[in-house]
């Protein structure tokens, strides 16, 4: 049986791609294939340790993995070339962008992108978000995981 695809992407030192790996890999263990982009090295490295099945970098890598993901997963400034303080490219935004993925956007105001209707609020509570949302599409598509 295909296991279902997820993509986490992030960039800087990855903090917000680790701490999404390892809550994905906690709530989901090994019911899910479970891939890592970092905008560099830095970012890739930290999504490997946190328990990733395997991790890339650079825009090759976000490019030709987009084209495989069930799920995106990131920071919202993954949709928006020249965030992460440039890092992110504008080839890897419309790669993620013109994906048939699934996006779940993690809208955090750091990357100059603010979303009318949304409050500020702690990382562990948009983990918290993410999980119940991710869940939520998983059932419909995907009942053994």
């Amino acid at each position: 049986m295909k296991k279902v695809r997820i993509l986490v992407v992030d960039g800087q030192g990855g903090g917000m791609g680790r701490a999404i790996v390892e809550r994905l890999r906690r709530e989901f263990s090994d019911s899910i294939e479970l891939f890592a982009v970092g905008t560099n090295a830095t970012a890739a490295q930290a999504m490997m340790k946190a328990g990733a099945d395997a991790a890339a970098s650079g825009e090759s890598a976000v490019i030709y993995n987009s084209r495989k993901a069930d799920f995106i997963i990131g920071p919202i400034g993954i949709l928006a070339g020249g965030s992460m303080l440039g890092e992110l490219s504008p080839a890897m935004a419309e790669a993620i962008t013109g994906s048939e993925a699934e996006k779940i956007l993690l809208p955090l105001n750091r990357c100059g992108l603010q979303v009318v209707g949304v409050a500020d609020e702690p990382l562990q509570t948009r983990l918290d978000q993410l999980i119940d949302l991710l869940r939520a599409n998983l059932a419909a598509e995907y009942p053994n995981v």
